[in-house]
């Protein structure tokens, strides 16, 4: 890949006896949406944390817009924004001074902060609530101003931890438009989450961390028909479940998961799914559901990793990379043994 904005190779970092990247190579160019998907404690926040300049690599190299994280940290964070899973903002902060201090953590004169601060909050929509206090935000806009803050130094790459948790439907979809429309705009984005809709409708490549390895990477569509072929899932009723099972019997391998209820694949696709609605049409068998089903990314995801995804908002998820400017101010919230090992060594640093 020529000039990848982000170049990691053959990373490792261990805390005790953990071993919370075991190797990663990575590489994403710039002008796109890169998706990090895992388990909890898979080494996804590690690995930010090592692209933020908060860990140093024990193993290996990482650059970020060409600078090496360990021998230029400086000049990294110069190219960096950060939003964490949870906004990382003050509740008696207006939107407009939280901007603006952050910029000044930037290094921006205070006009300049000033002037990119209204600019954020209008591309936000935020410019009408920019002189309230953030405690009577709601988590959409909470959200939004995290995002603004993030931007506010211009960064060539920005790292959302998990944006869209905790907030409401229409609020995840406005956060979407926004984050296409910075990379419309030239901003790359490594995202991580636990949406998996949310890496299927945004990312333009997504990578699957298990263990801390990379153990999958590819577009959506790639990742999907690594699995195979597709499937077709008919459902009938039980009068009509032996005749069923035999027109599906002669096409392929059939899978009942309970009476009437039958799975086979599709190797064909359309034509396997043509050739079952005429044979069950001559047999005189109505469906009562008949579906033909591509593997999803939450198939990907159980497939690579032997987890079932965990969704976001179910539980702590954990797993969030530091918060702040930059990643200049380490806020770390983790539920895993590795994360919290991260955490503590990411704050040790500041």
């Amino acid at each position: 890949m020529d000039d990848p904005i982000v170049d990691v190779r053959g990373v490792h970092k261990r805390f005790g006896d953990v071993h919370a990247l075991a190797g990663v190579d990575l590489q994403f160019p710039r002008g796109r949406i890169y998706g990090l998907l895992g388990p909890n404690g898979a080494g996804k926040t590690t690995l930010i944390n090592v692209l933020a300049t908060l860990l140093k690599p024990d193993e290996g190299s990482a650059t970020v817009a060409g600078y090496d994280v360990v021998e230029h940290p400086q000049a990294v964070r110069r190219k960096i924004g950060l939003a964490g899973q949870f906004a990382a903002v003050d509740a008696y902060l207006t939107g407009r001074e939280t901007v603006e201090m952050v910029g000044r953590l930037y290094g921006l004169p205070r006009a300049e902060a000033r002037r990119r601060a209204n600019d954020v909050l209008e591309r936000f929509n935020l410019i009408d609530a920019a002189d309230r206090q953030s405690k009577g935000y709601s988590g959409g806009m909470r959200r939004r101003l995290d995002l603004a803050a993030s931007l506010v130094g211009e960064p060539e790459l920005l790292y959302l931890d998990e944006p869209t948790t905790g907030i409401d439907p229409a609020s995840r979809v406005d956060i979407w438009d926004l984050i296409r429309e910075l990379v419309a705009g030239g901003t790359t984005v490594l995202l991580t989450t636990q949406y998996l809709e949310e890496a299927d409708a945004l990312a333009d490549r997504i990578g699957v961390i298990a263990e801390g390895r990379l153990v999958s990477e590819g577009t959506a569509d790639e990742l999907k028909d690594s699995l195979g072929s597709n499937t077709i899932r008919l459902r009938v009723s039980e009068v009509d479940a032996a005749d069923a099972r035999e027109v599906l019997a002669a096409l392929g391998d059939v899978t009942e998961s309970q009476r009437g209820t039958f799975t086979i694949p599709a190797t064909d696709g359309n034509r396997t799914l043509l050739e079952v609605v005429r044979r069950l049409d001559d047999r005189g068998v109505e469906p009562l559901d008949l579906a033909l089903e591509r593997p999803s990314l939450d198939d990907v995801f159980l497939t690579v990793t032997g987890h079932a995804p965990t969704r976001s908002g179910d539980a702590d998820t954990g797993d969030t990379a530091a918060d702040g400017p930059g990643a200049d101010g380490p806020d770390t919230e983790t539920d895993t043994d590795t994360d919290d090992e991260a955490a503590r060594a990411a704050g040790s640093q500041h």
